[in-house]
């Protein structure tokens, strides 16, 4: 990195889910500017109740992400983020943070101000940016020709997946998702494009799929790197090597954009594995070095890999370790 600057390195990451916070957590750590684009397109649990009643954008993926950019204390986190028991009827299983992200979008007319406010009371390091100003609805087409709509319609059908769109929903006062002026210019004045990690099919391609997300992506002169997933996700993305992530994604736009992906190299233990209760995961993503290279990906490979929960996640102090080695030799304007 030169020294002839002193300006952070600007760095935008684009997902959903709970892979996000992992890798925001570490990386609002380090001396760089750090915007999150997150996903508007969750239809499940508690956002996708509160979505139906009272037809918000969903807030848990960004109540998420907004905790862990946060400078709040402790305490104050832990309330945030308190879901409710199953045993209390009326608020059963709604997290507080999500009830406060609804509200403010009520009273500020749309989820992209409420954010903004919510952020300054949160003290977040960084800025939290949803992906549309509107709630919108995942399409997906399978292999067999057949369609749904809805996040977790497409998750809970466990087909192959050809193509996902997105659209807003059928009573929005728009027919073409867009995201907001700041989302387009945090794109294309970024040093560095981070995609994932998440569900590639619900968390990431829905925000690359709202239309001019999509076209600043391609013409962003940032570098754009792709978190691979460690493990496929059944129905989804059975098989799939590292090269079939980049693949789906460089075809839903139209173009080889994916310029680095970051691949685990560490081997998931068979015997540590708890798979009833990760379901939705099959076999370890493998990796196919030829493929990459055909389409201009470079491969980072290295050990990402944390165990906890009988499961397989992405380490994010080991992940944002590899990004700040991407940054480092950049000569920023």
């Amino acid at each position: 990195m030169s020294n002839q600057t002193s300006r952070p390195p600007r760095v935008v990451i684009i997902g959903g889910g709970t892979g996000l916070p992992v890798v925001l957590d570490s990386l609002h750590k380090q001396n760089v500017d750090v915007t999150a684009v997150v996903t508007v397109a969750d239809d499940g649990g508690s956002s996708g109740i509160i979505r139906n009643y009272i037809n918000v954008v969903p807030p848990g993926d960004i109540r998420n992400v907004m905790a862990s950019l946060s400078r709040l204390t402790p305490l104050e986190l832990e309330v945030f983020q308190y879901r409710f028991d199953d045993t209390d009827s009326f608020f059963s299983g709604h997290a507080i943070g999500n009830l406060i992200i609804a509200a403010l979008t009520e009273m500020k007319h749309g989820v992209f101000d409420a954010v903004q406010e919510l952020s300054e009371m949160m003290r977040v390091d960084g800025h939290v940016y949803p992906v549309s100003n509107e709630p919108l609805v995942l399409h997906a087409e399978f292999s067999d020709g057949t369609q749904v709509a809805g996040e977790a319609e497409v998750t809970a059908a466990h087909k192959q997946i050809k193509r996902v769109w997105v659209t807003p929903q059928p009573d929005a006062q728009v027919e073409i998702a867009t995201a907001m002026p700041a989302v387009i210019d945090a794109i294309l004045d970024a040093d560095l494009i981070v995609l994932g990690p998440g569900s590639l099919f619900t968390s990431i391609l829905p925000n690359l799929m709202v239309s001019n997300v999509g076209e600043a992506i391609l013409h962003t002169p940032a570098e754009v790197v792709y978190i691979c997933n460690i493990m496929t996700q059944k129905g989804e993305t059975d098989h799939f090597t590292d090269a079939d992530h980049v693949r789906v994604l460089n075809n839903h736009l139209g173009k080889d954009f994916v310029d680095t992906v970051l691949v685990n190299t560490e081997v998931v233990p068979e015997d540590y594995m708890d798979w009833k209760r990760w379901n939705e995961v099959s076999t370890q993503v493998t990796t196919d070095s030829a493929a990459l290279q055909a389409m201009n990906t470079k491969a980072v490979r290295a050990n990402l890999l944390k165990l906890r929960d009988a499961g397989a996640f992405h380490d994010g102090t080991k992940v944002v370790a590899e990004l700040m080695k991407l940054l480092a030799n950049k000569k920023l304007d």
